[in-house]
């Protein structure tokens, strides 16, 4: 058998491991010729995965039995639409990718089925009007954007025209949300949903830079620190959502937040969480969603026993830098030796320029670090901060510490 997958990231690398250990070639099409997973594929080429006509050619051209992707939000759609159209198989039919990846549409379907969600207005044109009736401070977002990309959070009128037009550029569909800002902790939910059921695999902590009004995850706390009663909340809505969206099997992500007393969800996808989030998911809960996928796609139909949640602690820290040129890093492979830290995944490589902070994407590298309790992952988290470094080509740590200090105060 021959696949085709698409998007070169680090999700990837786990996505070609598995099908290659059944057997199956595996295409890789991106079109970033330096993406980490293409030294583990067959075959590279060099394509843009949101480009439909070009996929769909390149499946036809290189005869695929599937197309396939882990991880990717509007990379999805591309692997739904094309698969129906060439009659290959996919875990979900064209319509549903296209319409839990479309916030409009998500926003009105949570409102119809009282899933609890923030008021919000939907413009492709900014008309003040039309928001009158909202509080601030608010929230402003592309309708089709992952990411966080043009996510902003505006305080007063004066700084909705910049944010609404930041995201209406930004959005494929020229159309941005504006919706209420709802205080409180914001969580992620993993979900598996099977013969309709919802599952909770993983419930996550996030944390976000918060700069310029930005949300740009930062650090990720598992088992995320909720109530029972918020913890019973998040299984209803995860039901609901899946019976409104008609899932039936697939993984599922779900971001909420919770103010201590009730939820509000914000987004969802039939996706698992990006990044190293799969592999979060597999050690807190042992279900593997990348093989999952591969059986789904292939007509097998994954089965969940029990989830094992280990009894630890794990800080997930998701390092950022300064402007500058990446020479290399120093620092993590002595802290993975020594215990340290538990686990770390390299993002960019040698000659990425960084310059300011706008979404995930900017990540030079991630580290997590697991113990039995709080108090020892703090410490090691501290130990961690003071002995990495991302060096420039000028010799200097382009780093952003401070952001990884931040750990220590929330």
């Amino acid at each position: 058998m021959k696949a085709l997958v698409l998007c070169g990231g680090v999700p990837q690398i786990a996505l070609i491991k598995e099908l290659k250990s059944r057997g199956i070639t595996t295409l890789l099409a991106d079109m970033n010729e330096n993406v980490p997973a293409r030294q583990y594929a067959d075959e590279f080429y060099k394509v843009s995965v949101l480009d439909v006509d070009a996929i769909r050619e390149l499946a036809i051209d290189q005869k695929v039995d599937f197309l396939i992707t882990v991880c990717a939000d509007q990379v999805l759609q591309v692997v739904a639409q094309v698969s129906e159209e060439l009659g290959l198989p996919c875990y979900l039919d064209f319509a549903t990718a296209e319409n839990v990846s479309k916030k409009s549409y998500m926003k009105k379907i949570f409102w119809e089925n009282h899933i609890p969600t923030s008021q919000y207005v939907i413009m492709d044109t900014l008309d003040t009007e039309k928001i009158k009736h909202l509080e601030y401070p608010l929230i402003v977002k592309p309708v089709d954007a992952y990411s966080s990309r043009g996510v902003c959070k505006i305080n007063n009128p004066s700084e909705l025209p910049r944010a609404f037009e930041n995201a209406k550029n930004i959005s494929r569909t020229k159309t941005a949300i504006v919706e209420e800002f709802v205080q409180g902790d914001e969580i992620s939910v993993d979900v598996y949903v099977e013969d309709g059921k919802a599952h909770i695999l993983c419930l996550t902590n996030l944390y976000k830079i918060g700069e310029d009004g930005k949300f740009v995850i930062n650090r990720s706390r598992i088992p995320a620190d909720v109530s029972e009663k918020i913890t019973s909340q998040i299984a209803q809505t995860a039901q609901k959502i899946a019976d409104a969206f008609g899932l039936k099997n697939t993984p599922m992500l779900i971001q909420l937040i919770s103010t201590g007393e009730k939820i509000s969800v914000i987004e969802f996808c039939a996706r698992t969480g990006g990044g190293i989030k799969f592999l979060m998911i597999k050690k807190n809960s042992g279900f593997d969603v990348v093989k999952a996928v591969v059986d789904l796609t292939l007509g097998e139909k994954p089965h969940i026993e029990k989830i094992d949640a280990p009894n630890k602690f794990t800080i997930n820290e998701f390092v950022y830098c300064n402007k500058g040129t990446l020479s290399h890093l120093e620092g993590f492979d002595e802290l993975l030796r020594e215990g340290i830290i538990s686990d770390y995944k390299q993002f960019k490589f040698s000659g990425t320029e960084f310059d300011k902070i706008n979404g995930s994407g900017d990540r030079v590298a991630y580290f997590s670090i697991e113990d039995d309790t709080f108090d020892d992952v703090s410490k090691k988290h501290a130990i961690a901060n003071s002995r990495i470094r991302a060096v420039s080509e000028n010799g200097e740590d382009l780093i952003r510490h401070d952001l990884i200090e931040k750990f220590h105060n929330q």
